[in-house]
């Protein structure tokens, strides 16, 4: 883990967008990730977060383990910045063969199968259209 990088406050001002992946604890995002965002205060304070746009995505170990409670929970988060959210909804046949979350990619712990890939490649892409829109 110590090879990964960590977002900053830095990256969160200077990126125009956010795809956010957080694994599940007990139906709301993992502890680090509330953390995380704790530190962000004096960016939401400055307006720094508003207008991002912003995806999400999850894991639990069992299929029905809080994954879209989890994802709601984020965008709730950055409702509270000002941000514009990008859920990927039913807008490619893709969500109708992942597992249909449309909030965001949800899935078990393991490696993403075909699937998976093509329906977080579709969120990704979604995301970037809509910065794209946003910030041309």
């Amino acid at each position: 883990m110590q090879d990964i990088p960590e977002a900053t406050l830095d990256d969160m001002e200077w990126a125009d967008g956010y795809f956010i992946s957080v694994p599940t604890r007990f139906g709301v995002p993992a502890s680090q990730f509330r953390a995380f965002v704790d530190t962000l205060g004096p960016l939401w304070q400055s307006g720094a977060l508003a207008n991002k746009v912003v995806t999400a995505t999850t894991s639990a170990q069992n299929p029905h383990g809080g994954q879209e409670t989890t994802i709601q929970s984020i965008y709730v988060t950055a409702m509270h910045w000002g941000a514009i959210i990008v859920a990927p909804g039913y807008a490619d046949p893709v969500k109708f063969e992942d597992g249909g979350n449309p909030y965001g990619y949800s899935c078990t712990p393991g490696p993403l199968d075909e699937t998976g890939k093509q329906s977080v490649a579709f969120q990704a892409r979604r995301l970037m259209e809509y910065a794209e829109k946003l910030y041309r």
